[in-house]
């Protein structure tokens, strides 16, 4: 049978590492990160929407969305935040849906989701399993890997649900607060448990 495992971590937490492991052991995985790019594509309905609600301004020159111009805007505004997830979820839940109807009948499917706690996306999961680390050791891999300042590493930490939110729903808390040589060991017990569950 078909395992729907919901994959999620804070932002700077090695969830993408995760997810890359798990593909490489045979998972699908739906990638919300490439999702959240193809709903906003020029002549989509949400595009549409955003300019609507955001103004032009959040347009680039060739029509595509200017993200930075709306990080901006929404990072510093939870109601706009709110107002751009009304729009963008939806769309993302409809796209993710058909991704994994592709997906082989017995295979373990992975929804890459950094927002699936935000979203609610996280109850339609069979299995939910948060990549998790110190928010100190997150903030330092922010500022030294990404390149961001302090404040804005934590704001973008902010803006999304916290250790304690994601913890509270997870079936498995992956540590990523060692050496990559630890995370793989971990993955690759987390994923004989995940084949286990599915029953593969």
């Amino acid at each position: 049978m078909r395992l729907r495992v919901g994959l999620t971590g804070g932002i700077g937490s090695g969830k993408s590492t995760v997810s890359r492991l798990l593909a490489d052991r045979g998972a699908v995985v739906v990638d919300y990160d490439l999702l959240a790019r193809e709903v906003v594509e020029p002549g989509s309905p949400a595009l549409t929407r955003i300019a609507e609600r955001f103004g032009a301004d959040v347009l680039a020159a060739d029509g595509t969305l200017d993200r930075p111009a709306l990080g901006s805007v929404v990072f510093a505004d939870a109601a706009a935040r709110r107002d751009l997830e009304a729009i963008t979820h939806p769309a993302i839940r409809d796209l993710a849906a058909l991704r994994e109807a592709q997906a082989p009948a017995d295979a373990v499917v992975v929804h890459d989701n950094p927002l699936l706690v935000e979203m609610g996306a996280h109850v339609a999961c069979d299995v939910v399993v948060v990549v998790d680390l110190p928010v100190e050791v997150q903030l330092r891999r922010l500022v030294e890997l990404r390149g961001m300042t302090e404040s804005e590493a934590r704001a973008r930490i902010a803006a999304q649900a916290s250790r304690d939110d994601r913890a509270a729903v997870a079936d498995h808390l992956v540590d990523n607060s060692g050496s990559e040589a630890e995370l793989v060991a971990t993955v690759g017990g987390l994923w004989d448990r995940l084949t286990l569950e599915g029953g593969s």
